[in-house]
């Protein structure tokens, strides 16, 4: 049975639980998850620590919570969490979010490598009871700042440092991994919970559709979108097979609980080398190439997202040079094959299905598609950015509602055509493609 009480972010009441049913008393600051389903028993459950962890029963063994249900387990510790700011404050308590929240953990060795010595500890409030994920881990405090330690073989360890290093490389959002006495650890990407991190499962459940995310996080905002898309390439290149929706998430303001962007790119230990060199290394009928591909090949504004990518700098001498910062002895040759033979497929089927059109039908006298998209194709930069903002300008316009940098966005389009057009980056029919659709100007409005 779920106590009465009230689920706090920080010293804020978002709700109030009374017989599990959810009252909301400020319903944009509550989680997600509680706002999409009010299921207050699910969200308890999901912030438990895995009880399949051999080091967990440890754990649950030395606090006294060998037999006790997950929901039992999360409220010794008020359901509080290192990486946000919410947690359940029973009926008739007078606590504090000061009063709860985690300033140490004396139990980190225990729930990491399973020390015999911390088992005997007095019992105390400890994050990693609701420290989830299946591999061994603690959270320790050091100078301040609240680092995640992992356990895993040196195949594992190189994977998770390697993906990091080259999402760094290309610019992504990318959280930041180092090496130490045999486990991989991770910095806080919250920075104590100044932000509050929530698992895409909030919004989506288990559904990994990659469009079912990419829409939501697009309706977020364009940087969210473009995060989402550079985290699935890196996924799909380095085979990252264990993608899914509670191992990225978002960030949210916790005064306003406004949504700031996709959380940094983490848990990538279950790809590349990390079961061992993956013997298909030409890449062939490769089912996270094919998903990727069918998905930007599907969606304009993810393909437009994924051309923004410097997959050109993806080289030999590249993963070469991350993999000698990593310090691993691995075989180099099998990884940069395996890596760019990925870059490779999909920048061929990509290439192919979007400049070669499917329909078959083509203008008589010119020889041209009747499907005349493919002017949109191999545009620069700078002109599909502005293809962008005008297509979402007058969907403001088109609606009914004023948007007051509608005539910016024109003279900017407008302009940046002219300009690709008179340097022969674009023909002239693409120009007025481009003109018609977007400006929605007629050719003999300019004679």
């Amino acid at each position: 049975m779920i106590p009465n009480g009230i689920i706090m972010c920080g010293d804020i009441e978002t709700a109030k639980i009374n017989n599990e049913i959810v009252e909301p008393i400020n319903f944009d600051l509550m989680p997600i998850y509680i706002q999409r389903t009010s299921d207050v028993r699910g969200w308890l459950e999901s912030r438990a620590i895995d009880s399949h962890r051999t080091n967990s029963r440890l754990l649950k063994k030395a606090l006294r919570l060998t037999n006790s249900h997950d929901i039992d387990v999360v409220l010794r510790v008020h359901a509080a969490t290192i990486t946000d700011n919410y947690w359940f404050k029973e009926a008739g308590t007078e606590l504090l979010y000061d009063g709860i929240r985690f300033k140490d953990n004396i139990f980190d060795k225990l729930a990491l490598y399973g020390d015999p010595d911390s088992f005997n500890q007095k019992s105390d409030s400890t994050p990693e009871l609701t420290n989830i994920g299946s591999y061994e881990k603690c959270w320790r405090l050091c100078d301040g700042q609240w680092w995640l330690y992992k356990q895993g073989n040196d195949n594992e360890r190189f994977s998770e440092l390697f993906i990091s290093l080259l999402g760094k490389r290309l610019g992504f959002n990318m959280a930041h991994y180092e090496l130490e006495d045999g486990y991989i650890k991770s910095i806080d990407y919250t920075n104590n919970a100044s932000v509050n991190y929530e698992p895409m499962s909030s919004f989506v459940g288990d559904d990994e559709d990659y469009q079912t995310s990419f829409n939501i996080l697009h309706e977020i905002s364009w940087e969210a979108a473009q995060d989402f898309v550079n985290m699935i390439y890196l996924d799909t290149i380095c085979f990252n097979m264990d993608r899914h929706t509670k191992n990225y998430g978002i960030l949210r303001n916790i005064r306003t609980g406004e949504v700031t962007g996709l959380a940094p790119n983490f848990d990538n230990n279950i790809a590349l080398i990390s079961r061992g060199y993956p013997k298909n290394i030409e890449r062939s009928s490769d089912k996270l190439i094919e998903l990727f591909c069918e998905f930007i090949e599907n969606n304009e504004e993810a393909y437009d997202m994924y051309s923004k990518i410097d997959t050109d700098s993806i080289t030999k001498s590249l993963i070469n040079e991350l993999i000698g910062h990593t310090g691993f002895d691995v075989d180099r040759e099998h990884i940069c094959k395996f890596i760019l033979n990925g870059c490779k497929l999909i920048q061929k089927r990509i290439t192919k299905e979007i400049i070669e059109p499917n329909n078959s039908e083509y203008h008589f006298d010119t020889g041209m598609p009747l499907d005349e998209t493919h002017y949109e194709c191999g545009l620069p930069e700078y002109l599909r950015v502005s293809l962008n903002n005008m297509k979402k300008s007058w969907e403001v316009v088109d609606s009914g509602k004023t948007d007051n940098r509608w005539d910016i966005y024109w003279c900017e389009l407008n302009a940046d055509i002219n300009s690709a057009e008179v340097e022969n980056i674009i023909s002239s029919e693409q120009a007025w493609y481009l003109r018609s659709k977007y400006l929605r100007m007629k050719k003999e409005d300019n004679v």
